[in-house]
């Protein structure tokens, strides 16, 4: 139990350090990231979290990257404990909050991976906020720790408008 406290402790210190924040308008947006991914995988999820500073509530639109499909996805667990992801048109980005998106739970899926993600890459992105405007950001491959949600063997459903929620 002791060596997974400290690994934990050394995860997040580690992620800590390679922390890297965008602003545009009110808002700003902590630590872009991606897990590293399998050499077969074809998808692959990207994290981040964004605090809006201001007096009115903010929407993430689209984020925009150089993979054929990009889409925001929530993940809901049934009563059977299974999960399924969900394509999510637009991101409501509460005034005075931050909104996290995280393994488990809400995050960005880069579909049509035709390399893999390799820890220490990088790649550009641009989210696109409906107030706010337009925010390029970097993404930074990271390695998987501790028990990070693996997107590689997932069934990611209908994706077209209809599945839309």
């Amino acid at each position: 139990m002791k060596t997974l406290l400290l690994s934990a402790a050394f995860a997040a210190s580690a992620t800590l350090a390679f922390a890297h924040d965008f602003k545009v308008g009110d808002l700003t947006v902590a630590h872009p990231m991606a897990f590293s991914t399998l050499p077969t995988a074809k998808t692959g999820a990207g994290y981040l979290a964004v605090t809006n500073n201001g007096s009115t509530d903010d929407t993430l639109l689209e984020v925009r990257a150089d993979f054929p499909r990009v889409m925001v996805h929530d993940t809901e667990i049934d009563d059977a404990g299974v999960a399924r992801m969900f394509h999510v048109m637009s991101l409501p980005i509460p005034a005075g909050e931050t909104v996290t998106l995280e393994p488990g739970g809400k995050h960005i899926m880069f579909m049509g991976l035709d390399a893999p993600m390799l820890e220490g890459q990088e790649f550009a992105g641009t989210l696109v906020f409906e107030t706010a405007g337009e925010l390029d950001v970097m993404f930074k491959v990271e390695d998987r720790v501790l028990d990070a949600m693996d997107h590689s063997e997932m069934d990611h459903g209908d994706t077209d408008a209809s599945a839309d929620k």
